[in-house]
């Protein structure tokens, strides 16, 4: 039996392979209308969510299975006191697979210890959110054609953002990736990141407060939320928040076939004037995660001998 708890549990050939079957569901849904039926979906959410939620759910209903679960702590016996493994072991008799969000890091890797099926990590904390690196592999692959020889920008909230912190894991693994990490001191990447991360994989990698700075040199842009909450004082965030803002004249130096991404809900950080631009894929990236969250589903299920694929 399999579990997802980070990207990094998944070999480069597997994310490969699971890109390709997401492709061919995009090429060939009534393909793949019945594979899951009589399966179940688990998506046990002890922190609110729309996109990944839905996604998940949507996701196994195009599968021909079902989903059960809740969507907030307080309508489960969570509200009651009850253990995240005691949870798991009482829903793992009723689901075939389960999607869990929390709001602890290191959560669903506790859970795993009870589970009787698959446990994939649909977000713990600040730590990793892998579904959603997995959305945006399909999403770059779809737009640039590769994985590997692309110089990608992530902006915003660097620091907290388990998105960030994802999915430099997983392009990290492949070649000739260069990353421009953009953000204030206050929101820079972890230390970890850099020294367990970002040096070990000999990546190429520098850190600046300016878009504008850098814009030119982007394949791939990434955009997070600048979270006032995280600021020490109002000033200093005052001072920072319109530096991360993208609208249509920070693109004026942009490549013509740049990728603008946004793992959702955007704010204020993307204009909506940047909507309309051909090179904003920020809204296909959210679909592609449900591409995506199906071929894991199938992929977790074939690999516990739960499903014939």
């Amino acid at each position: 039996m399999r579990h997802l708890l980070d990207t990094t549990d998944l070999s480069l050939k597997e994310i490969d392979d699971m890109i390709e079957l997401a492709n061919d569901i995009i090429a060939n849904k009534k393909k793949y209308a019945h594979i899951c039926e009589g399966k179940k979906l688990a998506t046990l959410f002890f922190e609110p969510s729309t996109r990944t939620r839905l996604s998940f759910e949507a996701a196994m209903y195009e599968l021909g299975g079902n989903v059960l679960g809740f969507s907030e702590a307080s309508s489960s016996s969570a509200s009651k006191g009850e253990t995240v493994e005691d949870t798991v072991r009482i829903v793992s008799n009723y689901a075939d697979i389960i999607a869990m969000r929390h709001p602890l890091e290191g959560a669903p890797r506790v859970a795993v210890n009870k589970s009787l099926v698959p446990i994939i990590n649909a977000g713990d904390g600040g730590h990793a959110h892998p579904t959603q690196t997995l959305a945006d592999l399909l999403t770059i692959y779809r737009e640039k054609g590769k994985l590997n020889d692309v110089t990608i920008g992530l902006c915003g909230d660097l620091k907290f953002g388990r998105t960030v912190h994802s999915l430099i894991k997983a392009m990290s693994r492949y070649k000739n990736v260069r990353f421009v990490l953009i953000a204030p001191d206050e929101l820079r990447v972890p230390d970890y990141i850099i020294k367990d991360v970002l040096i070990p994989s000999g990546a190429e990698y520098k850190q600046v407060e300016k878009l504008e700075d850098v814009m030119s040199e982007l394949d791939v842009l990434y955009m997070t939320r600048i979270q006032r909450e995280r600021f020490f004082s109002e000033e200093e965030y005052l001072k920072h928040k319109d530096a991360f803002i993208l609208n249509r004249a920070k693109l004026k130096d942009a490549k013509e076939n740049l990728t603008i991404m946004h793992p959702l809900p955007r704010i204020n950080e993307i204009s909506t004037d940047v909507d309309d631009d051909p090179r904003a894929k920020y809204f296909e990236q959210a679909l592609n995660g449900k591409y995506m969250r199906m071929a894991l589903i199938i992929n977790l299920l074939k690999w516990g001998g739960n499903l014939e694929y």
